[in-house]
C-alpha cells in the first residue's frame, strides 16, 4: 500500500469477484469523498490496475461532492463503456481472466483531513508511473 494513503483514518476495503453484485459487496462511504485503488488478485499476485477519485474542492475551500460519495463512484461510475462499473467490471474481468479485485477506499477530505481527492489520485498515479514507466492498465483509455 502507498504510504501517502496511510494518514487517512476513514477507510475500508472489499473484494469483488465476477459473480458478485458490486452494489452488495461495496462498503465504501456513501457520503465521503476521496480516492479508491483497485488491485487485480490473480494466481497469488497483486497488481495495482486502477486509481480513481471523487469530490471537487471549491475556491472557498468547501467540497463539492456528488450524491452517493465514494460508493456511487465505484459502483456506478463509467468505465470501459458508457455503463456503470457494476456491469463493466465483471465483463472486463472475464475478458482479462481476473479472479478477484481488491478495492481500497479512503476519505481524503472530511472534518479532520483536507486533502484534495484528485491531488491524492495524481500522487499515487505519479508514483506508479515513476516505478513502472506507465499508468495502471485500467487507467488507460480503451
Amino acid at each position: 500500500m502507498y504510504k501517502e494513503l496511510e494518514k487517512f483514518g476513514v477507510k475500508g476495503n472489499f473484494t469483488f469477484k465476477q459473480e458478485d453484485n458490486l452494489e452488495a459487496v461495496c462498503n465504501a462511504s456513501d457520503a465521503g469523498s476521496g480516492v479508491f485503488v483497485v488491485y487485480d488478485i490473480t494466481n497469488g499476485t497483486k497488481e495495482l490496475i486502477m486509481v480513481g477519485s471523487t469530490g471537487t474542492v471549491q475556491n472557498d475551500g468547501t467540497l463539492k461532492s456528488k450524491n452517493g460519495g465514494l460508493y456511487d463512484k465505484i459502483v456506478n461510475g463509467h468505465q470501459f463503456a458508457k455503463t456503470g462499473r457494476k456491469y463493466s467490471w465483471p465483463a472486463q474481468m472475464k475478458k482479462e481472466s481476473i479472479d478477484t479485485l481488491e478495492v481500497f477506499w479512503f476519505e481524503t477530505f472530511n472534518a479532520t483531513v483536507k486533502a484534495i481527492p484528485t491531488s491524492v489520485e495524481g500522487q499515487i498515479l505519479q508514483i506508479f508511473l515513476d516505478e513502472n514507466g506507465k499508468l495502471p492498465r485500467w487507467n488507460v483509455a480503451f
